[in-house]
């Protein structure tokens, strides 16, 4: 089995992985639609907040039975203090506030305006990523960056105004729309903490610890501010048949076969597969949901697009020049 995994292209493992995390959003919205439609007593037994706690909790067995080998006893005692300081940090960000602050988004704003404007993230990771990590970049990649910022920021203020609005200076903001911006710089901070602190914390070891240390925050974090009501539907069995395939599918199966991928392709096959990832997205919401792009989307999806073109163009002639060059694979990287 494993042998005839081993045969299977890199290029085929990334494919798949776009599809699964373009399509997350949608789903994650079609399934709080299908939990609308089976009220308990008025509530949605498939709440975001649902769809974060259990999907982790289903992601984590899964992860558990995966990885079991690498948490062992002595894998732990290997961890110094600042390790776990790290890991917990990481944890917080990118295991708890990023997914949270993106869900909370879902239920404010358009599930294309998530997909664009969480495009952000890949330039402040090249940002971060020159700052801290001194990684050299060109013209090319560097323009690629400032031109998808612009799409983002094109995306952002030429929305119509909406319910939930926050005035700032000469234009309004949607809540919805700064709450995926917050979630992208989270998870951006938690890329570069791993890349520059978690180096020798083994992959596997990583996840699980960063997919239970992040449910247990999360959960804390909402008893604190919403109360233990706020979970009172989390037996539902029909939250759970829908989650153990979410956790399964959407968060296991798209991390382990974008980690495969980063295995066995070189950096420009990476960046270029991530380069899709905003399309399928977009295309993803119209299958499922049916939800077609706004004229602001358009224009800032288009800018995004070019700017995701001069960066592909960019990591190209790097990748030449310099093929050991790993800037692009934490681009975009969907394991943080």
């Amino acid at each position: 089995m494993v042998s005839w995994l081993n045969k299977i292209p890199g290029r085929a493992y990334l494919l798949v992985a776009v599809m699964i995390f373009a399509v997350a959003n949608s789903v994650t919205r079609k399934l709080t639609e299908i939990g609308a439609e089976n009220l308990i007593d008025g509530r949605n037994p498939i709440s975001f907040c649902n769809v974060l706690f259990v999907g982790n909790l289903c992601a984590l067995v899964v992860l558990l039975g995966i990885y079991y080998p690498q948490l062992q006893r002595r894998a732990f005692s290997q961890l110094s203090s600042r390790n776990w300081g790290y890991l917990l940090l990481v944890a917080l960000l990118s295991g708890a506030l990023a997914p949270a602050l993106f869900f909370s988004a879902l239920e404010r704003t358009a599930v294309n305006n998530v997909i664009l404007i969480s495009r952000i993230e890949p330039p402040l990771i090249l940002l971060l990523s020159v700052m801290f990590l001194r990684a050299r970049v060109n013209s090319w990649v560097v323009s690629g960056a400032i031109i998808s910022s612009l799409g983002v920021l094109l995306t952002v203020i030429l929305q119509p105004p909406q319910g939930d609005m926050i005035q700032m200076s000469t234009f309004q903001l949607g809540v919805g729309e700064l709450m995926i911006a917050g979630g992208a710089i989270a998870s951006a901070i938690a890329n570069i903490i791993s890349q520059v602190s978690l180096q020798n914390v083994p992959l596997g070891f990583f996840n699980v610890v960063k997919t239970a240390l992040g449910t247990v925050i999360f959960f804390a974090i909402a008893l604190y501010l919403y109360g233990k009501d706020h979970f009172m539907d989390v037996s539902s069995p029909l939250l759970w048949k829908w989650m153990i395939v979410y956790g399964t599918i959407i968060v296991v199966m798209g991390q382990l076969c974008w980690f495969a991928g980063l295995q066995r392709t070189n950096v420009s096959e990476i960046s270029l597969a991530n380069s899709f990832n905003p399309i399928a997205g977009v295309l993803a919401a119209f299958l499922i949901l049916g939800e077609t792009p706004t004229t602001a989307q358009y224009m800032g999806g288009l800018v995004i697009i070019v700017g995701i073109i001069f960066n592909q163009i960019g990591i190209i002639q790097q990748n030449k020049v310099s093929p050991e060059t790993n800037i692009s694979s934490s681009v975009g990287f969907k394991g943080v």
